[in-house]
């Protein structure tokens, strides 16, 4: 009988599921990171929450886990590659929170509106101050979405129903989409300039770190008012400090912050500013719908082996794992790039196979794709929940099989429609199991996806590649790979470029100070 741990405070219905579908279960919690080492290899499962800290060295003692429950979004403090090193299954609950949160932003937009905590400390402080707290309708205000994934459309749906205008930027929303929610898809310049209220609903990536900087904050309506209830760091908050005292910023609530537990910060104490301890997901429904998800999830994986929201393994069938596993890699890598150098909206992706790929199953393939490629914007996507995520923004996905052969025994060709046109890469397996770039953007290219790269496109003219080399040789940059592509001679030319650390934005602009150089961008895979 499969055994598992439950090692944070969990609602009690979690361990009846357990029970009910024929798995032993423990419940212990508050332990020590010692304590857990001593008992972990007891086990075959572990369901946590976010106190325990499921680290390389208590991965080390667990000799018998097979799969580890988060029961919420965040996989923060469970060591995902120490634990994909050890064949252990990762999963999280990834919508479990989604109401509770769309629920806690409305509540900020309301007390921002009506100034209800500072109008109830006045109030409770004998002071009766009616004209002072002066509010404004959220009848006919335009509401602007920063993320229309699931929160976001929830929060769309319920400000619809407040009869606001609503507005959304994201770039995997699409037309049909948006109309289908009843929300105008727009720019993000378009919706600082429009929006009296702003509500951030997108993860923390490299692409939406301080989305709302001091720059864009800048752009705002006067008066404008901002909750975020998604995650710190999207906001610049020493920019939205200086917006609040000057007044451009009419009000911020945030229950999030860049730095937690936010004990302190200079935006306490100021006017129009509303703070909450991170209470996007407690509420008592909440609670108990991502401890009920989790323990089904772990039991139908520890039962029957069913696989759902895993972040990093796919859902496969002991047949197709073997052959699908290096193409995923490689649709993966494809997808990856794609979401890091597409810009603008995305409306639609296809994804061809040929030859040897075209023998295969082909969904998994088409996952990997979008996994890696939604997971540039994304904290929550995986292989499982990747087409879902597609769905629900209304992306248009393609699967394309040719039965031709092509000039590789294998290939896989990824190609997403922009704003500015259609992107395609196309990779290839070197001995049925190295993944390789073989054409980018039109441009043949041979290249190892590997860690941190630099892309350049350039005016291919003599002299360049010297003045390149010598640019990071000075900035103490060690290039690790080199791969060049062109389309013609004395055209546009690509360079590729591995290097051991991570490319820095200071790094970026020196490139772009080049001759000839026409775009420059840090890659991670």
């Amino acid at each position: 009988m499969p055994k598992v741990l439950i090692s944070d405070k969990m609602d009690p219905n979690a361990a009846a599921i357990f029970r009910a579908r024929g798995v032993e279960v423990d419940e212990i919690t508050g332990q020590t990171p010692e304590e857990l080492m001593a008992i972990i290899g007891e086990y075959d499962g572990l369901a946590i929450r976010s106190s325990t800290k499921v680290t390389k060295a208590i991965l080390e003692h667990a000799t018998n886990l097979k799969v580890i429950g988060r029961a919420g979004i965040g996989v923060d403090n469970v060591d995902i590659p120490a634990a994909s090193a050890k064949g252990v299954v990762v999963m999280n609950t990834p919508f479990g929170n989604s109401i509770t949160t769309a629920e806690h932003a409305i509540a900020l937009m309301f007390a921002l509106a009506r100034q209800l905590p500072e109008a109830d400390a006045s109030t409770q402080a004998g002071k009766w101050e009616k004209n002072r707290f002066m509010g404004v309708e959220l009848t006919s205000k335009t509401l602007g979405l920063i993320g229309a994934g699931n929160i976001g459309s929830i929060v769309a749906d319920r400000a619809l129903g407040l009869k606001m205008k609503v507005i959304a930027y994201d770039p995997f929303l699409t037309p049909e989409r948006a109309l289908e929610m009843g929300v105008e898809k727009v720019t993000l310049d378009d919706l600082l300039a429009r929006a009296d209220f702003i509500t951030l609903h997108t993860p923390l990536t490299d692409q939406t770190r301080n989305i709302l900087s001091a720059e864009n904050l800048a752009k705002t309506k006067k008066g404008v008012r901002i909750i975020n209830c998604a995650r710190g760091g999207l906001i610049d908050e020493a920019a939205l400090k200086a917006g609040l005292d000057s007044g451009h910023i009419a009000g911020a609530a945030l229950d999030v912050f860049q730095t937690e537990p936010a004990k302190e910060s200079p935006l306490f104490g100021t006017p129009g500013f509303v703070s909450t301890p991170h209470l996007g997901a407690s509420t008592t429904e909440a609670q108990v719908n991502v401890a009920l998800q989790v323990a089904e999830q772990m039991a139908d994986f520890l039962v029957t082996g069913g696989i759902t929201n895993a972040l990093n393994v796919p859902s496969l069938s002991a047949e197709e794992a073997p052959k699908l596993k290096p193409y995923m890699a490689l649709a993966e890598k494809l997808g990856s790039l794609v979401g890091q150098l597409a810009h603008g909206a995305l409306s639609g992706i296809s994804v061809e196979v040929e030859g040897a790929a075209a023998q295969l199953n082909q969904k998994p393939i088409t996952s990997a794709v979008l996994a890696g490629m939604m997971r540039v914007h994304s904290d929550i996507v995986n292989m499982v929940n990747a087409p879902f995520l597609a769905k629900e923004r209304g992306l248009d996905v393609r699967e394309i099989r040719h039965d031709r052969e092509g000039d590789y025994h294998t290939m896989v060709r990824v190609t997403v429609k922009t704003e500015g046109g259609d992107k395609s890469v196309a990779g290839t397996l070197f001995g049925d199991a190295a993944p390789r770039l073989v054409e980018l953007f039109g441009i043949k290219v041979e290249a190892d996806l590997v860690g941190h790269m630099l892309y350049v496109v350039n005016e291919d003219a003599p002299g360049f590649i010297g003045r390149l080399g010598t640019l990071l040789g000075t900035q103490g940059v060690n290039i690790g790979t080199f791969h060049l592509g062109r389309r013609s001679a004395g055209g546009e030319a690509i360079v590729l470029l591995s290097v051991d650390e991570a490319v820095t934005p200071a790094l970026i602009t020196n490139v772009r100070t080049l001759p000839g150089v026409k775009t420059v961008m840090a890659l991670a895979f």
